[in-house]
């Protein structure tokens, strides 16, 4: 089966994921020193990719 046009392009093209999942936020947070200890999991502000 092959893969559609515009799904093949996308792919190889590498682009930017407007959404990070939870990991990569609390590793930001981390690094721009937003991130406390012991802070939930839930709830977490919103953060835009570098």
């Amino acid at each position: 089966m092959s893969l559609h046009k515009s799904l093949r392009a996308a792919s190889s093209v590498g682009s930017k994921r407007s959404v990070l999942k939870r990991g990569e936020r609390i590793k930001l947070l981390k690094s721009r020193g937003q991130w406390k200890e012991g802070q939930l999991l839930t709830n977490l502000p919103k953060t835009k990719p570098i």
